[in-house]
């Protein structure tokens, strides 16, 4: 079971990467307008999960709860808004790959915090020394992917 939700997560990141450069072309489309462009994604996935939601049931319920959550709750959707804008506005200026490696720098920072601290509710996974040493291989793989070029030319000189 842990292999089919590895390779769903797998999929995921490679979704994310479609998601950026597409949404970077709908962007060009539409005038160069980033904001534009991150509406018409949201528009989308939002009719799309409408769909789902629907079709899954419960939704009525669902929604009647809100009322109750606090405020922090809804955060993750503008949080989700300043991401596809990110990636509209950053694809063409930085490039996928640097976007991509910086996004994926980030995501292990801060989720090895969340999960060792226990942040925003989550259950608490103390963050071991190995994978501490795994996370920072991965950040020396970024390094690599942003400045590689640049360390190769200068140590050839």
């Amino acid at each position: 079971m842990n292999l089919l939700l590895f390779l769903v997560a797998f999929g995921a990141g490679i979704a994310v990467s479609f998601q950026a450069a597409i949404n970077s072309q709908m962007a060009a489309a539409v005038g160069a307008n980033s904001v534009v462009a991150a509406l018409i994604s949201f528009l989308c996935g939002t009719a799309a999960l409408a769909v789902v939601a629907f079709a899954r049931g419960g939704l009525p319920d669902a929604l009647a709860a809100l009322p109750q959550q606090p405020l922090w709750k809804f955060s993750g959707g503008f949080l989700g808004a300043a991401f596809i804008f990110c990636t509209v506005m950053l694809v063409p200026r930085i490039g996928l790959l640097n976007l991509v490696v910086l996004v994926i720098a980030g995501q292990l920072i801060t989720s090895m915090a969340i999960d060792h601290f226990g942040l925003v509710n989550v259950a608490m996974r103390k963050v071991s020394a190995l994978r501490l040493l795994g996370a920072a291989v991965m950040i020396v793989g970024v390094a690599l992917a942003l400045f590689g070029d640049r360390i190769a030319a200068a140590l050839e000189r």
